[in-house]
Parts: structure tokens; C-alpha cells; sequence
């Protein structure tokens, strides 16, 4: 097909269904426990999980490259603050109404983490997330908001903390100042700088096309060892909590839709145009590894600048995820909130809630770790018993499907509607042909 020249989309969605189908042929042919699985899946997870530490591995260096690049496009230094501003207020802004929306999702169904049953799987992985909220729990918001800062830059690219990401991207934007102090100042120098960081952008991408190049492999493996391993009648028990969750994205996203078109722009145009990269997010899970795609269909389809872009895309990956730090965290706020008493409703507790899970949306991780770590915050700042999240353990990786693929939407909404604010927005790309456009991969 890639030698056929078929669609970079058209190639992910043929994995997507290849490994479905796969998967529930071993699921029903051996069962989720069967020895044989159990076995073959070191097979998968070689393949599966090899391309998610590859998309790792890519991670920082591309966060890291994409802010500092921002910084010597040409279009960076006219209303910076403004730009920067909008970008992030449009992430956080949009976190605080995803919040709103997963509460709601979660009192119309009628969600109480009460009536789920606990079995060693559950108990496992809520004992673990208790455990991870111990370096958080005892933490004021000051002390929260220091962690956010690169002390040791360098430890920050091993992604050693669970802050890691935004301390890349802080030490990134502290250069790029340097950089444009430097243009000002030293111009023979600031050139030989630009021309350094554009080579090593360059090169950063083309690894990017490499990994990307595997990705249909990846998500045939991931999904084929998801379906095989599924308890089928945990994801029956907790079908309710699915189908919220995915009601609760798609209002979401119709939300980024209401944004783009008062922004004066066509919505369907953008669903056309985001329709391969949010189905990479979707099918691979990880918002990191959607990066140079988001940046590239931002810049080549959209018609938004590439200094916007490239922050729209960057901040996106640690600030403001609407599904993994907006909505899930409010949902299980909500769930769990009766089983100490609380009552769910009281206008305090859903006015605090929403501010939290504004606030730590701040910092959360691109690539997987990220829905877990906003839930431990915002659990811990309400003193709510963080081991009741670990219930959902069953039905994680489906959730987690769309959760990723409206983070990356998020992300692109801020960038577009930031550019087209400032005025930068290429409405003739915006409004060309899908056809004549083409995204890297």
C-alpha cells in the first residue's frame, strides 16, 4: 500500500481494522486468559510496545526542537505575548469547560463508583496510583507550581518527572528569548544560531518520518493485544462509564467545532482537514507521537503560521489536555465523591473541582501516564480516596482512544483560532481543496 502510494490515513485506519479483527479472532479462538495469549503476547508488545518507546524516544527532542524553532520563524516576534497568551488561554480555558461537560456526563448517567465491583486488578492499580500520590498529595499549589520549572534540564529530557514535558518546553522558551535578545544584539551570531537549530529541526524529522513510517505495524499490534486481552464482560459491566465518557468527548469536540466557527471559519473544512491526524491520536494513544503530524497539518492545511503552530502543538502536550486532564479527572471527582460523604452537586465542591483540574492540567505527560497523574492531582487536592480511580483499569485503553484524539483537536483549535485572531491565518489555505494538500509522514 505505502509503495501504491495509499494515504498515510488510509494505512493507519487499514492497521486499526486489521488489528481488530485480529485480535477478537484470538480472543474467541483461545480466550483473554488462555496460556497460548498469555504467551504470544510478548510477540505483540514487541512490536506494539516497541513503537510506543519509539515514539518516546522522539518525544523531548522534538518538543524541545519545535519551541525553539518557533523562535526563529520570522512571524514570532510580532505580538508574542499576545500569541502566547491566547494559545494558552484557549488550552486552559477549554480544560475548565471539559471539566463542566464530564460533570455533567457523569450526573446525567448517574455515574457512583460505588457500584463497580473491585476485583485484584482494580485493587492492584488503585494501590498503585495511592502510592504515586504520595509525592503530591502533601504538596501546596506553590509548591506544585515550582515543580513545573526545569531545574535540572537535562534530567527533564529522560522524562525522569512526571513534569518533565513543560520543563522541556520552559528551558526551550528560555533559549528562544535568549535568541531573539541575540538578533537584536549580535546578528552575524543570531544567524549562525538559526541556521544550527534549523538543521537540527530538520534532522529531528526526519527520525519523525521514520517512526511514522511504522505506525500502521504499531497500531495492529497495539490494538490486536487489546482486543485479544480484553475482559469483554468488565468492559459489559462498566459500559455505562464508556458510553459517558465518549458522550461527554464528542461534546467536547463539537465545543472545538463552536469555536472554529465563531472564529468566522467553516467547521467542516476542519473535520476534513484534522480528520488523519486525530485518527493517528485516536488509533495510537499517544498525543507526543500525533506531534509533527498536528504541527504539519496545522502548517500545510490549515493555513495557521509555523511559530504558532509549533507553541499550539508544543503547550498542547503538557497544558490543557480537555481529555485527559479536563474530563476524566472530573468524571472520577464526581464518581468517587459519595463514597466519603460528599455531595456531588454542592455548588462549592463543582466551583473548586473545576478550578483544580484547570490549574493541574498544567505539566500533564503526552505520552501515556498522562489521565493518570491529572487524576491524582486533582483527587488529592479534593481529598478524595485516590485507590477508587483504579476500578476503571478494564476499560482504560478504550477510553483513552478518544481521550488522545481530542487532546491533539484541543491543541489544533488553539493554534487556529490564535492565528486567526492575530490575523495570520492563510484563509486560502484554510478554504483549498483537501486534495491539493498534502501532510509529511
Amino acid at each position: 500500500m505505502h509503495r501504491k502510494k495509499v494515504s498515510f490515513s488510509k494505512l493507519v485506519f487499514t492497521g486499526l481494522g486489521l488489528g481488530i479483527a485480529y485480535g477478537l479472532i484470538l480472543h474467541f479462538a483461545y480466550g483473554a486468559d488462555s496460556p497460548v495469549l498469555q504467551e504470544s503476547m510478548p510477540w505483540f508488545n514487541l512490536i506494539g510496545t516497541g513503537y510506543v518507546k519509539l515514539l518516546q524516544m522522539i518525544v523531548m527532542p522534538l518538543v524541545f526542537i519545535s519551541i525553539l524553532g518557533a523562535f526563529t520563524k520570522v512571524t514570532i516576534g510580532k505580538n508574542f505575548g499576545k500569541m502566547a497568551g491566547l494559545i494558552l488561554g484557549t488550552l486552559i480555558g477549554t480544560t475548565a469547560i471539559a471539566a463542566i461537560i464530564g460533570i455533567s456526563a457523569t450526573l446525567i448517567f448517574g455515574l457512583d463508583a460505588t457500584e463497580i465491583v473491585q476485583g485484584e486488578a482494580e485493587t492492584a492499580r488503585g494501590a498503585s496510583m495511592e502510592e504515586r500520590s504520595l509525592d503530591v498529595v502533601d504538596k501546596a499549589l506553590p509548591d506544585q507550581l515550582i515543580d513545573l520549572l526545569p531545574g535540572n534540564p537535562f534530567l527533564d529530557f529522560t522524562g525522569a518527572r512526571p513534569t518533565s514535558t513543560i520543563g522541556v518546553v520552559i528551558f526551550a522558551a528560555f533559549l528562544g528569548f535568549a535568541y531573539l535578545t541575540l538578533t537584536r544584539k549580535d546578528e552575524k551570531n543570531a544567524a549562525v544560531v538559526k541556521k544550527g537549530i534549523d538543521a537540527v529541526y530538520s534532522l529531528i524529522m526526519g527520525v519523525v518520518k521514520i517512526v511514522l513510517r511504522l505506525t500502521p505495524y504499531g497500531i495492529l499490534a497495539i490494538i490486536a493485544r487489546t482486543v485479544a486481552t480484553s475482559d469483554f464482560a468488565a468492559i459489559y459491566s462498566l459500559g455505562k462509564f464508556v458510553l459517558a465518557s465518549y458522550a461527554a468527548i464528542l461534546v467536547m469536540f463539537g465545543i472545538h467545532l463552536l469555536i472554529i466557527t465563531l472564529s468566522g471559519l467553516n467547521p467542516i473544512t476542519y473535520v476534513k482537514k484534522a480528520a488523519e491526524v486525530l485518527l493517528f491520536a485516536f488509533s495510537s494513544r499517544s498525543s507526543a507521537g500525533a506531534l509533527p503530524l498536528n504541527i504539519d497539518t496545522q502548517t500545510r492545511r490549515l493555513g495557521v503560521p509555523d511559530g504558532i503552530a509549533n507553541f499550539a502543538g508544543s503547550f498542547g502536550l503538557s497544558i490543557g489536555q480537555n481529555g485527559c486532564a479536563g474530563i476524566y479527572p472530573a468524571m472520577l471527582a464526581v464518581m468517587i465523591a459519595p463514597s466519603v460523604g460528599q455531595n456531588p452537586l454542592e455548588p462549592t465542591f463543582l466551583i473548586t473541582l473545576i478550578a483544580i483540574v484547570a490549574i493541574s492540567s498544567f505539566g500533564v505527560a503526552g505520552v501515556g501516564g498522562g489521565a493518570t497523574f491529572a487524576a491524582i492531582l486533582v483527587l488529592s487536592a479534593l481529598n478524595l480516596p485516590i485507590v477508587l480511580a483504579g476500578l476503571l483499569i478494564s476499560v482504560e485503553p478504550l477510553i483513552d482512544m478518544g481521550r488522545t484524539a481530542l487532546n491533539v483537536s484541543g491543541s489544533m483549535t488553539a493554534g487556529l483560532t490564535t492565528a486567526r485572531v492575530t490575523g495570520e491565518l492563510d484563509t486560502d489555505m484554510y478554504n483549498a481543496p483537501l486534495g491539493d494538500q498534502t501532510v509529511e509522514a
